[in-house]
């Protein structure tokens, strides 16, 4: 689950299985051009010093491992995660449970700009 740190129960929030999460993170690399598995953390032995996206705050992290972004690491998530919506909205290929996960994650990111709060993961 990912959420607002503003302490408010009322706050939007998005949640995935560790699979789909998974799954979610593997289409957000390949979006951006490269594939998880080969980045070191995730099996692999690629450093993301290789890799150039603003999407590295949010994918290079473990799974269930907690944490946060600051508001300035999610409003750096922003305008790429919405390119990639965009173009997710067309693709056949993307299951619709993925198209829609990210476009509650960007509410969930504009909202932690707009209070100042980290998005923290549980």
């Amino acid at each position: 689950m990912l959420f607002p740190g503003d302490e408010d129960l009322g706050s939007p929030d998005v949640a995935w299985s560790y699979r789909d999460f998974a799954a979610f993170r593997r289409l957000l690399a390949e979006a951006e051009g490269f594939t998880l598995h080969d980045m070191r953390g995730f099996g692999g032995e690629r450093p993301w010093s290789d890799v150039s996206t603003s999407l590295e705050p949010f994918l290079d992290r473990p799974d269930d491992g907690g944490g946060e972004l600051s508001p300035t690491e999610c409003a750096a998530l922003v305008p790429r995660l919405q390119a990639i919506v965009d173009q997710w909205q067309t693709d056949d290929d993307v299951p619709r449970m993925h198209t829609d996960a990210a476009r509650q994650l960007l509410v969930v990111l504009r909202l932690c700009v707009a209070k100042d709060v980290d998005l923290c993961f549980l």
